[in-house]
C-alpha cells in the first residue's frame, strides 16, 4: 500500500489504472486517421453542451441531450459498427500486438511486377492480407495457392487474360486468389477523380486491415490504400518503403 498525499494507493489500483490507459491507448491507435475521430469530436462537443445546458438551466435542451444520451452505447455501436468490427477481428487475429513479416525476396517480386505495369499502363490491384483474413473474399474468386513472382503477377493482369478482371489476394507470401470481387467505397462515388480499381482497394482497406497496392490503366499512377485512406503517385523507393513498413519488421 502506497500513501500520494492524503490518498492510498495499492498495487491492485495501480494495475488498474494500467490497464485501462492500455485499453485507451490501443482505442487511440484503432481510430487515429479514421473517419471515428470526427465523430468522437463531436459527440465530445455533445457532452460538452449537455453539461453547459444544466448549467445554465436551459430544461428543453438539456431534456433533449437527456434522452440522446441515454442511448448512447446504442448510438456507438451504430456509428462505429465498422471500427468495432475491425477492431474484434484484429484483437483475435493479434495485429494489435505483432506485424507479419513478408521476405525480401517477395516484396522484390512485388514491386519489380508493379513498376514493370505501370510503364506498360496496365491495370493492376494487388490485396495483402495481414491478421484480418480474407477468406470470403478469396473463396469468391479463382483459388490458386500459386508462389509469387512478378511474370505471374503481370500474366494475370494481361488484358487478354481470363482472370485480369479483379483483384489477387496475397496470403501468407503466396498468391492465394486472383479475379476477387472487392467492396466499393463510397467515399468518391458520382465523381471522376479515381475509378473502380481505387475505389475497390478503399472499400477493402475500410473494411479490413489489408493493404492494397493499385495500378491505373490510364496513367500507370501507382497507389497504396490502407485504413480507408489511399496515396498516390508512388514511384520505387516510396512503394518499397510503404510496403515494408506495414509488413516487414
Amino acid at each position: 500500500m502506497l500513501q500520494i498525499f492524503d490518498i492510498k494507493v495499492s498495487l491492485r489500483d495501480f494495475l488498474d489504472i494500467g490497464i485501462i490507459a492500455l485499453i485507451y491507448y490501443y482505442l487511440i491507435l484503432l481510430v487515429r486517421g479514421t473517419r471515428a475521430v470526427a465523430v468522437i469530436v463531436g459527440l465530445s462537443l455533445l457532452l460538452v453542451v449537455y453539461f453547459l445546458a444544466e448549467k445554465l438551466g436551459l430544461l428543453t435542451l438539456h431534456w433533449l441531450l437527456t434522452n440522446f444520451l441515454g442511448s448512447i452505447f446504442l448510438v456507438i455501436i451504430i456509428l462505429f459498427k465498422n471500427d468495432i468490427r475491425r477492431a474484434l477481428a484484429q484483437m483475435g487475429g493479434g495485429s494489435l500486438f505483432k506485424r507479419q513479416q513478408i521476405e525480401e525476396l517477395l516484396l522484390d517480386e512485388l514491386v519489380t511486377a508493379v513498376l514493370s505495369m505501370s510503364k506498360k499502363r496496365v491495370g493492376a490491384l494487388i490485396v495483402i492480407e495481414r491478421s484480418m483474413p480474407l477468406g470470403d473474399i478469396v473463396e469468391r474468386g479463382r483459388l490458386m495457392d500459386a508462389t509469387i513472382t512478378s511474370d505471374l503477377l503481370e500474366t494475370v493482369f494481361q488484358t487478354s487474360a481470363p482472370l485480369h478482371d479483379g483483384a489477387v489476394i496475397i496470403r501468407e507470401g503466396r498468391l492465394a486468389a486472383a479475379a476477387c470481387v472487392l467492396p466499393l467505397s463510397t467515399k468518391f462515388r458520382g465523381q471522376t477523380v479515381f475509378g473502380t480499381r481505387h475505389r475497390a482497394a478503399l472499400g477493402i482497406s475500410e473494411e479490413t486491415d489489408a493493404i492494397t497496392v493499385v495500378v491505373s490503366e490510364e496513367t500507370g499512377d501507382v497507389s497504396v490504400a490502407m485504413n480507408g485512406r489511399i496515396t498516390t503517385s508512388l514511384d520505387e523507393t516510396r512503394l518499397r518503403r510503404v510496403i515494408r513498413n506495414v509488413l516487414v519488421k
